[in-house]
């Protein structure tokens, strides 16, 4: 069946995203104090800094821990799993009020994306939330995602944003995360997001190698110089 939305809640407004933080939903700490890193959105994440014995139980917390990050007016977005089971939990699980968007690793086509907009569609019905009021943001994280950019980049009124997962992709292509490898991708990205009136978010590098600030800075300045609106 396809989605639809009504006309005003097509032409939603693009957020500023400038800088998204990724928070484990297991680890209290981090979620408690993550509304005072001056970030603009918060990421709760349910996929992959969460052991496996621990998802079940973070999902749990996830109303509190929405309600814990958002509090200073930071948009709340929370990181899903890919695989079906895991994925229908978190769905059912992240859809309430107070989240603005849901990221969704390894995005591969726009199939996926319209596959899960429809379930959410269908959760905001039956929680009487604003329809079309939760948001997308894709993770490229495969060759073949890369193929389907365009496709996937205007597959939903929901889609909002696109960014690469340099580790996972540079996995995914057998390489290092290096400079050389992830130029071409995150511009094809770029491009594709800018396309389709998207944010286009992330920078060029693995940001395992940014534990200096001061190289942070630099790789943030030049996705900036590219066209790269935020990065997470």
């Amino acid at each position: 069946m396809k989605d639809t939305f009504a006309a005003v809640e097509g032409a939603m407004s693009v957020p500023r995203w400038r800088s998204l933080l990724f928070v484990p939903v297991h680890v209290p700490r981090f979620v408690e104090t993550a509304h005072e890193r001056g970030a603009d959105g918060v990421i709760l994440d349910l996929e992959d800094s969460v052991p496996q014995d621990r998802k079940g139980e973070s999902r749990q917390q996830l109303p509190e821990c929405v309600a814990e990050v958002g509090r200073k007016g930071a948009s709340v977005l929370v990181r899903v799993n890919h695989g079906l089971r895991a994925l229908a939990a978190d769905l059912d699980a992240a859809v309430m009020a107070g989240v603005d968007a849901l990221v969704l690793p390894k995005t591969d086509s726009a199939e996926w994306v319209i596959e899960i907009a429809n379930a959410v569609s269908e959760l905001e019905r039956e929680r009487n939330l604003p329809q079309g009021g939760i948001r997308f943001l894709a993770q490229i994280e495969t060759p073949g995602a890369l193929q389907r950019l365009a496709a996937i980049a205007s597959a939903h009124p929901r889609m909002v944003a696109m960014a690469l997962g340099p580790e996972d992709f540079s996995a995914a292509v057998g390489g290092a995360p290096g400079f050389d490898l992830l130029l071409t991708p995150n511009l094809s990205v770029l491009f594709a997001a800018r396309a389709a009136g998207l944010l286009p978010l992330g920078f060029i590098g693995s940001i395992g190698e940014f534990s200096d600030t001061h190289k942070l800075r630099e790789a943030a300045v030049r996705a900036r110089r590219l066209g790269f609106a935020g990065a997470l």
